[in-house]
């Protein structure tokens, strides 16, 4: 007899709490094979296509499109053959799943595949329609200590959003610092200073148009918010000569080989001048009093796209060569235009590289991408008249500009780093002499 299993919204890892449902990938009857996704969802960091653990036949789906499921939530029913059904960690190791959603695997080799079926007669008392309301989450498992804020229940989570509170900054009571709804009641009874103030509406006139600050636009709200709220930034520019930057460039391009990017050139400019100043590669644990140096160098880079902007990450980019960080800012930017970034391509920067002169402004003091201690900036690289070799000459410049942490250095650094960069920037061989 078959046996009806519930596959329900897994950790996407990261904190997240909760998902939006985008697209049903699966019918209500259709068969489902092991690690097969069976919805799109819309995280606060990406868009995911979630595999489900058991292979079987769709019973029922559990949310309309556009509905938001916390993790914990029920997302379908699947009815398995009798004796068939293994834990989701076995059927992750045995199909030799890449494991990239926590407590769930994937193996992106199996085609997406939907067959309409008759269904047994054993699952004639199965719901068969789309439910729009979800019953209460189950627990999910307390986060580590290096993981994520530990809070057992996403309804906890949810009361802490939407008053407010931040969860890093509460002790839990329950076990091992669970964090509890009354540790969450405790906060909202004695507020911060800063939140006494009462919130209200904002009136608007007749016509106007609000759009939910929820998805991809409330993360970002967020932590710009917290970031201002917890970094106390200064920001230091200089003007640069790219000409022979740009001269370097086209001389690399025009040999056979992959072309590089000025992203890719300006990257490996950062990297160099962080091993200089790694103070600026680094964050600050408020909960420790503690500022933590980081050991590589994992580069985000500001993209542009139709859902915002976002913030992808390269890994160890410390270690990686002009090619390959061309090729690596290629590939995470077409992720990102396509939506299919997965949220571990969006965390764990340490260090943000801004190119607004893509928008063809020259100067910019963005705000630091919490919890980051430093950004980049650099402008349209354009034709001005420049002083070179004591005579007036129209040159190709660029400004740049460093936004930075000031807990974590004093402007001595910032502007040695910054003085640098230029110096790479103006005179190539520089950043030659430094490897």
């Amino acid at each position: 007899m078959p046996q009806v299993m519930e596959f329900k919204l897994p950790d996407l890892g990261e904190g997240l709490t909760e998902a939006e449902i985008v697209r049903w990938l699966v019918a209500v009857g259709d068969v489902v094979e092991v690690d097969q996704p069976v919805v799109e969802v819309e995280t606060a960091k990406a868009m995911v296509e979630v595999p489900c653990p058991y292979g079987g036949v769709v019973t029922a789906r559990f949310g309309e499109e556009g509905t938001e499921l916390p993790v914990g939530a029920p997302l379908i029913t699947v009815a398995v053959g009798a004796g068939s059904e293994p834990e989701p960690a076995a059927v992750a190791e045995s199909s030799g799943s890449g494991n990239v959603l926590v407590g769930y695997g994937t193996d992106h080799s199996r085609p997406a595949r939907r067959k309409r079926v008759a269904r047994p007669a054993a699952m004639a008392a199965a719901p068969v329609a789309a439910v729009a309301a979800v019953t209460a989450p189950a627990p999910v498992a307390p986060a580590q200590a290096s993981g994520p804020v530990p809070v057992i229940s996403p309804l906890v989570r949810k009361l802490a959003r939407d008053n407010g509170v931040d969860l890093r900054a509460l002790r839990g009571s329950g076990p091992e610092g669970l964090i509890l709804r009354a540790d969450v009641e405790a906060a909202l009874r004695t507020p911060a200073p800063a939140a006494q103030a009462a919130v209200t509406p904002v009136a608007a006139p007749e016509g106007a148009t609000r759009i939910p600050l929820k998805g991809l636009r409330g993360a970002v709200a967020e932590k710009l918010s917290r970031s201002r709220r917890e970094i106390p930034e200064a920001t230091c520019w200089v003007d640069a000569d790219a000409t022979e930057l740009m001269a370097a460039r086209a001389a690399m391009n025009a040999a056979a080989g992959p072309k590089i990017s000025v992203l890719a050139l300006l990257a490996r400019i950062c990297t160099a001048a962080l091993a200089r100043y790694p103070e600026l590669n680094s964050t600050v644990d408020l909960a420790a009093n503690e500022i933590v140096r980081l050991p590589s160098v994992h580069l985000g880079f500001a993209a542009q796209t139709e859902r915002g902007l976002v913030v992808p990450v390269v890994r160890d980019a410390q270690s990686l060569s002009p090619e390959s960080l061309s090729a690596e800012f290629g590939r995470l930017t077409e992720l990102a235009r396509t939506g299919k970034l997965a949220p571990a391509d969006l965390t764990g920067g340490t260090f943000t590289l801004n190119n607004y002169g893509v928008f063809g402004v020259d100067g910019s003091t963005p705000i630091i991408n919490h919890p980051e201690a430093a950004m980049l900036g650099v402008g349209r690289i354009v034709d001005k008249p420049w002083v070179h070799e004591g005579q007036l000459a129209v040159r190709k410049v660029v400004q740049l500009s460093l936004t930075f942490d000031h807990r974590v250095c004093d402007g001595g650094a910032a502007g040695g780093f910054l003085r640098y960069v230029a110096d790479c920037v103006e005179s190539p061989a520089v950043l030659l002499r430094s490897l």
